[in-house]
């Protein structure tokens, strides 16, 4: 007679045992778990070592979300995300380094160049999930965002309680920096920043302009050489060029023929009518 495949239940007792030592959600692989210790014969250590292996996995990737959010990362931009099929170049070895994050323990920046629209703010979001998931703090903030937020912060004397949040962050994540001209007191600000975080804290930047461009559209010019030179001085170069990535996350209705082709725009088949 063949023995009972049947899920095993968990008791009312034990669930409110669990409950009550904040395992509760343990209970959504417990049955499972059981039945997979029967069919194997575990035993009681190995048993126990499987389940709470199951909560330290959930309670990590929970706790890795609720940081994220609060980096403001944007949850879709995950390494396992990246189509590796889109029409864009980059130094494939280089990003292999990038995502062990040597760079943030060398305290070492990164700036994520090319044009619009091939993938600079999902790498540079995907090095701030990977850094979250090793517990380093990280902010995430568009460079006029965070511009604006600052020059905003001098009206109720927050901007030193500001400036020291963003200053004293392991990874500063800096979206579209230098994409529109900037005011002496925008570049007094990001002089201010780069200063204080040169060789302490490692910054990511995202940029469709070469750092020689720069110069051009801050304010004041001594003090954008400072900040340029400190930057680049201590930074790797992701050049990234090609075919724009967010033509491949547009939404198709699902058939061959509104699939995006090799140069992003949709396949047509047949004749038009």
């Amino acid at each position: 007679m063949m023995a009972s495949t049947a899920t095993p239940s968990v008791s009312p007792e034990l669930r409110g045992l669990l409950r009550r030592l904040k395992l509760g959600r343990s209970l959504d692989t417990l049955p499972e778990r059981l039945a997979l210790a029967r069919q194997n014969s575990l035993g009681h250590a190995d048993f126990l070592e499987l389940v709470l292996a199951d909560e330290v996995d959930r309670r990590d990737r929970t706790s890795a979300g609720l940081r994220a959010r609060n980096a403001h990362l944007d949850p879709t931009m995950v390494l396992d995300a990246w189509d590796d099929t889109a029409a864009v170049t980059y130094d494939h070895a280089l990003w292999a380094e990038l995502t062990t994050l040597r760079f943030v323990a060398d305290t070492n920046n990164v700036l994520a160049l090319g044009p619009v629209g091939v993938g600079k703010t999902f790498m540079a979001t995907t090095l701030g999930h990977v850094a979250v998931r090793r517990r380093t703090s990280v902010h995430f903030e568009r460079a006029d965002q965070l511009l604006k937020r600052l020059k905003a912060s001098r009206l109720d004397a927050s901007h030193d309680a500001e400036m020291r949040k963003l200053i004293r962050v392991d990874l500063l994540i800096i979206d579209d920096f230098a994409l529109t001209a900037m005011d002496p007191v925008e570049t007094a600000d990001v002089y201010q920043l780069v200063v204080e975080r040169h060789r302490r804290a490692s910054t990511v930047i995202t940029s469709n302009r070469d750092p020689v461009e720069w110069l051009a559209v801050m304010a004041d010019q001594l003090l954008a050489q400072s900040a340029i030179d400190r930057l680049t001085s201590a930074a790797y170069e992701l050049v990234i060029e090609g075919d724009s990535y967010r033509r491949r996350q547009k939404p198709t209705t699902g058939t061959d023929g509104d699939k995006p082709s090799a140069n992003g725009r949709p396949k047509r088949g047949g004749n038009s009518a």
